[in-house]
């Protein structure tokens, strides 16, 4: 109990002092980095637990989710083509800096590559127990190294550079959803939790990927769209929800590990750094072809976290759901297309996934 005091403490400390900077997503950078520097820095094992972590994403899942709209999912539809050629463009991009990073490294190709797609950490180094000459360690690094560089790059070109009158906020814009200081206990709020909670034990039963964060944000969607009533969503759930999945990701995240591969790490900075410029060349071409904002089709082309690129939207009032679909969609192309497409290209670990 003392630990998590203890790292619950230095977590408001850290989002303190970046809310403070107007550092972007104070709340969920700043317990990730004083964590990850104090645990570095004391050599204390600090604790957080996953279930805190867990209900984070489930609670960001429903505020993603009940901003979604009957026409923003008609928009989708129209785009439906250009989302799927953006998100293909996209992932084989990734596989280029992959095979690059392979050549400059000495990594083995799978490592590289499979270090390089942007899709889920979990999910990366799960595939990579299951695909030969992976090395599961570096691909770790590598996914890390990934989503760090996204989730502190990405918000500050778009609060800084494409944001135009940001007003800090956690409110959430627009007639589906809103966020208030009060806790709403009506029937429809409590039976829409409950039912919301069912979708999170399905997502699990049918190994969805991140189940946590795409349950609540399927289930919102599916409700909206339902006619269902939205519930009020007070704004200090959104702080909360920031820090225990910020904490979360510092306390897992090994300063030493990253500082001990520094000639890999060149690399994999200047691979994802490459990646974000081709996706924001992307977004540009997709603003071209509908009308959509530069701000809505980077956010949802970035190659980030659906939670990060989230809780950007939601800072500079973008277009959550539109984000959301984007996000989603790379998201399952990745997890469902990928593994089955690397595994065939280099070849199965013998014994691991024969059932699939």
């Amino acid at each position: 109990m003392a630990l998590f005091i203890e790292t619950l403490i230095v977590s408001l400390i850290g989002g303190s002092i970046f809310n403070f900077l107007k550092i972007p997503l104070p709340w969920l950078l700043g317990p990730l980095v004083l964590i990850m520097l104090w645990k570095s820095a004391t050599k204390r094992s600090l604790y957080w637990p996953v279930g805190l972590r867990n209900a984070g994403l489930v609670f960001l899942g429903l505020i993603i989710g009940i901003s979604f709209t009957v026409e923003t999912g008609l928009q989708i539809l129209k785009q439906l083509p250009l989302i799927v050629l953006a998100t293909v463009l996209t992932v084989s991009f990734s596989l280029l800096v992959g095979y690059v990073t392979s050549r400059k490294t000495g990594l083995s190709l799978a490592t590289a590559i499979i270090g390089s797609t942007p899709g889920g950490l979990p999910q990366m180094v799960a595939l990579s127990e299951e695909v030969k000459n992976a090395d599961a360690t570096v691909i770790t690094f590598m996914q890390t190294i990934r989503i760090m560089s996204v989730v502190f790059i990405v918000p500050f070109i778009v609060i800084h550079g494409l944001a135009d009158n940001v007003l800090p906020t956690n409110a959430i814009s627009g007639e589906s959803g809103s966020v208030d200081l009060l806790i709403d206990f009506s029937w429809n709020t409590i039976l829409f939790l409950v039912l919301i909670l069912m979708v999170v034990w399905l997502s699990l039963r049918v190994n969805l990927p991140t189940p946590f964060l795409l349950g609540p944000i399927i289930g919102s969607i599916i409700l909206v769209l339902a006619g269902f009533p939205v519930p009020t969503v007070p704004s200090f759930m959104v702080i909360a929800s920031q820090i225990c999945v910020g904490s979360y990701m510092g306390l897992t995240t090994n300063l030493r590990n990253l500082m001990h591969m520094r000639k890999v790490l060149l690399y994999v900075l200047g691979g994802n750094l490459a990646i974000i410029l081709f996706s924001f060349s992307i977004s540009y071409i997709l603003t071209c072809v509908y009308p959509l904002r530069l701000i809505d089709a980077f956010l949802g082309m970035a190659p980030g976290g659906i939670a990060e690129m989230g809780l950007t939207a939601l800072q500079v009032h973008a277009d959550i759901s539109l984000i959301t679909a984007y996000q989603m969609f790379r998201l399952l192309f990745i997890l469902f297309l990928i593994p089955a497409l690397l595994k065939y290209w280099f070849g199965s670990v013998p014994g691991k996934c024969k059932e699939h």
